[in-house]
């Protein structure tokens, strides 16, 4: 009687593209450090006096640092905002501007920026529209709620529109000294 050979079938290990549309959270992660070396994605938004603001009016002449942060007067925000405001005179030094974007009001902004003395724009995404082109728009979870919100990332763009540097799942202490250390590296 023949004997029969044994095979066992081997499952094939999904990409991880694959498995990020199926959950979500790889693609997420991926998405905003997909845009390192590929021109920023185009907007325009309003600053907290309604005036609007594009992508090209900030680029140029200037490098910019571009935050995304979940929102106005909250702890982490706030000393993140605070330490970009006290960093501003090294930044401008190297030919940067800062600009921040949550999906906050104008009018929230307005407040933030007085109550704080912030010394830069900040942008209105209520729809988070712009924060979805950055791929920072994600599943996010507290206290086992799972919920959407914004990651709070740095995009660190030259002159020309290009994203040289993506700092993601920013965590606040220390972060303008890596965004200056990163601006420094441009030139």
């Amino acid at each position: 009687m023949p004997t029969l050979k044994k095979t066992t079938a081997k499952t094939p290990k999904k990409p991880a593209t694959a498995s990020a549309k199926a959950g979500g959270s790889v693609a997420s992660k991926s998405a905003s450090a997909a845009l390192e070396r590929k021109k920023a994605p185009a907007f325009a938004l309003s600053d907290a006096d309604g005036t609007t603001v594009a992508l090209k009016d900030l680029i140029g002449s200037n490098n910019l640092v571009l935050y995304f942060y979940p929102k106005d007067m909250t702890p982490g925000c706030t000393v993140e905002a605070c330490s970009f405001r006290d960093n501003i005179a090294p930044i401008k030094a190297l030919g940067a501007k800062v600009v921040g974007i949550s999906g906050d009001s104008s009018d929230s902004h307005a407040r933030f920026a007085a109550k704080h003395g912030l010394n830069f724009p900040l942008l209105a995404d209520p729809g988070n529209k712009v924060c979805r082109l950055y791929g920072v728009y994600k599943k996010k979870s507290l206290y086992g709620r799972e919920f959407m919100g914004i990651e709070r990332t740095t995009f660190v763009i030259d002159k020309s529109g290009v994203v040289r540097r993506v700092f993601p799942k920013v965590k606040v202490d220390g972060h303008t000294e890596e965004v200056i250390a990163a601006l420094k590296e441009i030139g």
